[in-house]
């Protein structure tokens, strides 16, 4: 999936050319457009953050985010998202970075979706802003018949 006109790169999270304390990131990436594909990607979710040190009490939140903007892809648009994450290892730190884009319709009132209960499909209104609870750093940019794009930042305490 192309990423939607007007979005800007994500945050880098270590340097351009790793050096001989940093390794790699370690990338996974996939398009999102069923339930099955929401529960495949929140399983490498976990599995990521456990191979990165990751707690498991860590991991599973992790994998919750994951979850819950996958359901998003699944629920909001007509031909899902891509759901990427990256881990970046250095001697100080561990940190994954989470995102999720689509070219969807856009949320027409951001600050309403991210209140505690707000649901337009009938649902319990935790998605958005419970999301933006269990990780460390949360950014949300939408357009109204463009699309979506939400970066979130998990960092290994």
């Amino acid at each position: 999936m192309s990423r939607s006109p007007g979005f800007p790169d994500p945050a880098v999270l270590g340097p351009a050319i790793p050096g001989p304390d940093v390794v790699g990131p370690d990338v996974v990436a996939l398009r999102v457009t069923s339930e099955i594909d929401a529960a495949e990607v929140r399983q490498e979710a976990r599995r990521l953050a456990l191979r990165h040190g990751f707690s498991t009490v860590r991991a599973h939140g992790l994998a919750t985010a994951v979850s819950e903007l996958a359901m998003n892809l699944v629920l909001h648009t007509t031909r899902g998202g891509l759901i990427r994450l990256t881990a970046q290892d250095t001697p100080d730190a561990s940190v994954i970075e989470l995102v999720a884009e689509d070219d969807g319709p856009g949320i027409p009132d951001l600050a309403l979706a991210m209140e505690d209960g707000f649901s337009t499909r009938g649902g319990l209104g935790c998605g958005l802003p419970g999301t933006r609870r269990l990780v460390d750093s949360f950014t949300i940019t939408t357009r109204v018949g463009e699309g979506t794009r939400i970066v979130c930042l998990v960092r290994r305490p």
